[in-house]
């Protein structure tokens, strides 16, 4: 605990300096240097001639020449900017162990100087450092670039679905940890001491030693530690908030200037946290670092600052200029509040929704994948699409499948394209499943349309091409068009051709384009009636440029209650998913939720 609180006291020291750094910096890299950094990815796509990238064409743009040379370029502007924001607070740590009052742009000014060395060829691999090994313990580098990398829902799916993967992953993520924390003090020689990166390697190996699992033990504790305080924090204030509101309740005015209290304290609370964050993790560094030097009485080198005593006057300057606004800010947000109750504005988050929720393989978490059962019980929990994949068998019957090979779901080890419907319809295709759906058989399409026409469902009907088949998209349209379905289903594919090919036999059958990935202009992809995007390539200028068109866009696999939310802030039209109740329920929910509604629901439910 003794650790813990030297963490915080070199902390304060310069804590004035640290804010106003991480504020400005932050600023921008949200403004001015992020959208800087994407453009510039851009433009390397329109030198290299790709309009768009999915993943059809990712493969051939990242292997080309140009590309390769290009993002090596990118990456190493990436680090060095992010290097600056994580040399500056070293250096403002340091000048807090040596009790000097450091300015932020004096910091920033020799941060300058001392990145310039990662230009060095022997500093290269500092870039391996800052950009793989320091996101693994996510310990709060929030520069707005390197950053936890979002996986994708399908690609986690996979993971865990497959023991032997995860427990790889599992095994490299603890290296990846160990060797993180024998490297750790890197930076600070690196920064502190002016030596290269290899030597400041070798230096921090021998200084972690026999510390290590110490190391490791204190940075949990720091980061725990933050997590609780930031949400203690926020539980009392707004206890304190709704004690307010029960005491002003029959007072409008004074109830408006609570609300808005309300909003002011948690947006502060949020941007105080995102802060300190960065700083608080090296601070916990910078301690260790210090007291395993003193240790082995190891010479410390630090770093000669020119002091200057007034900046206790601007800190004082700086308090009265925060107090004056905050005052004012209530003011104001008050005057507004107010005008909320009486009526005069209304920003409530309550409009109908209009987002559809369309079962993945029909209810596949309750029923096997892909059969009637499964689409019966996607119609009893509320979907109002149903997701399915169809492939063509040798005598050229279209069945519903996802797996080209039939042995996961049957356990016969043989290609849909390679049997006639006649064996096909005899397999088991529930059993794989649980024991009780044994006599669940492999669709035909055509039966599947029946049904849903009666039903009152509409489709999603996703073509899985081998390449093998005969007359594929047309014998699929002929099915749909010989059952008058035109108007309640939709035709899907991963291969942009398929869809050329439907829309050159009929032109009126809408298409959805379905993509892992989703970068450029993918709205000259003309053929796609609308687009279906894997979750973690959605944002919200995506869904603008996607709507702006007219199209929609349809989101796959969302499978938790965080990601439904986001969709649903996202606007977009339709979300596939496993979890078919979750995903109503949420967008139930969502028509009268706030922010403020869900902290005080947390607390009432703590209480």
């Amino acid at each position: 605990m003794n650790r813990v609180k030297k963490i915080f006291e070199i902390m304060n020291y310069n804590k004035a300096s640290l804010i106003r750094f991480e504020f400005v910096f932050k600023l921008l890299s949200f403004f001015i240097f992020t959208p800087i950094f994407l453009k510039s990815f851009t433009s390397i796509m329109k030198i290299t001639g790709y309009q768009y990238i999915t993943i059809e064409n990712v493969s051939s743009f990242l292997l080309n020449p140009f590309t390769i040379v290009m993002l090596l370029i990118l990456i190493l502007l990436m680090t060095f900017y992010t290097m600056i924001d994580i040399t500056t607070i070293i250096i403002l740590l340091d000048g807090s162990y040596q009790k000097k009052k450091i300015k932020a742009l004096d910091a920033f000014r020799i941060s300058l100087r001392k990145c310039k060395s990662i230009c060095k060829i022997r500093n290269i691999p500092l870039a391996f450092l800052v950009l793989f090994l320091i996101p693994f313990l996510n310990i709060g580098l929030t520069s707005s670039f390197i950053t936890t990398i979002q996986i994708p829902e399908f690609i986690l799916d996979f993971i865990i679905k497959n023991p032997f993967l995860l427990s790889l992953l599992i095994v490299l993520f603890l290296f990846f940890v160990f060797l993180l924390f024998r490297w750790i003090y890197s930076l600070h020689y690196f920064v502190l001491e002016d030596v290269s990166f290899k030597e400041a390697r070798k230096k921090s190996k021998i200084l972690s030693h026999k510390n290590l699992l110490k190391d490791i033990f204190t940075f949990i504790v720091v980061q725990i530690s933050i997590a609780l305080f930031y949400l203690l924090y926020i539980i009392i204030g707004i206890l304190l908030i709704l004690l307010l509101n029960q005491i002003f309740k029959k007072w409008i005015l004074l109830k408006s200037v609570s609300s808005t209290i309300i909003w002011i304290f948690l947006a502060l609370s949020f941007i105080f946290i995102s802060l300190l964050s960065t700083p608080i993790s090296y601070a916990s560094i910078s301690v260790l670092f210090y007291l395993h030097k003193m240790k082995k009485q190891e010479k410390i080198k630090s770093i000669h600052f020119e002091v200057h005593p007034e900046s206790y006057q601007q800190t004082k300057k700086i308090k009265k200029w925060i107090v004056g606004l905050g005052i004012l800010s209530i003011i104001l947000g008050s005057f507004f509040t107010y005008g909320l109750y009486k009526g005069k504005y209304n920003l409530k988050i309550e409009y109908v929704r209009t987002m559809e929720v369309t079962a993945h393989r029909g209810a596949s978490v309750h029923y096997p994948e892909n059969t009637m059962s499964a689409f019966k019980g996607a119609k009893k929990m509320g979907a109002d699409w149903i997701e399915l994949d169809v492939q063509q068998t040798k005598d050229g019957k279209i069945i519903v499948s996802h797996d080209t090979n039939l042995y996961r779901i049957t356990g016969v080890n043989k290609d849909v394209i390679s049997m006639n419907y006649n064996e096909i319809k005899e397999l088991d295709a529930g059993s794989f499943f649980d024991k009780k759906y044994k006599n669940e058989r492999i669709p035909l399409l055509e039966d599947v349309i029946s049904w849903a026409k009666f039903n009152h469902m509409k489709l999603n009907i996703e073509l899985k091409p081998t390449g093998k088949e005969k007359n594929f998209e047309k014998t699929v349209i002929d099915i749909i068009k010989a059952n008058h379905y035109e108007d309640d289903c939709v035709i899907t594919s991963q291969v942009y051709s398929v869809l050329e090919h439907i829309k050159k036999y009929d032109k009126n059958i809408e298409t959805v384009y379905v993509m892992s990935l989703a970068i450029g202009n993918i709205i000259s992809l003309d053929k796609a009636d609308h687009f279906s995007v894997e979750a973690s390539n959605v944002n919200s200028a995506l869904v603008n440029k996607i709507h702006k068109e007219g199209k929609e866009l349809y989101v796959w696999t969302v499978n938790t209650k965080e990601n439904i939310k986001k969709m649903i802030d996202y606007n977009v039209d339709n979300i596939i998913t496993d979890n078919i109740t979750l995903a109503k329920q949420t967008i139930t929910e969502s028509k009268t939720s706030n922010l403020i509604n869900e902290y005080i629901k947390f607390i009432e439910n703590l209480l």
